[in-house]
């Protein structure tokens, strides 16, 4: 079997979190599990030639793109990282709404 072969079968983030050897508290997966594998996905996309590499080479890099993507929420939060589009349009929404204290005109009385 291959490298991608033994990856078919894994299903939730815990278990390429433990297949890949990635540490992990289950805390962190818990509240971010979702957000962890679709970031995890994203720098897996990015990697233009994974492909091209031996099974051992594609481990390791994708060891460490779950490592990368895992970090990301043990110090932030879903919103902050804004994994998913409706996280991206809120955030959007927002920049919108704000407004600068300098641009306020405060009434003098």
């Amino acid at each position: 079997m291959s490298f991608k072969d033994d990856l078919e079968d894994l299903e939730t983030a815990e278990d390429f979190l433990r297949f890949l050897g990635v540490p992990f508290e289950q805390r962190v997966v818990h509240v971010n599990r979702l957000h962890i594998l679709q970031r995890f996905h994203e720098y897996l996309s990015a990697d233009t030639d994974l492909d091209a590499v031996d099974d051992d080479a594609m481990a390791a890099r994708y060891r460490a793109h779950l490592t990368r993507a895992y970090t990301d929420f043990v110090a932030s939060s879903a919103i902050a990282e804004k994994t998913f589009k409706v996280h991206k349009e809120e955030a959007r929404k927002m920049a919108d709404r704000f407004v600068s204290l300098d641009t306020l005109v405060l009434p003098r009385g």
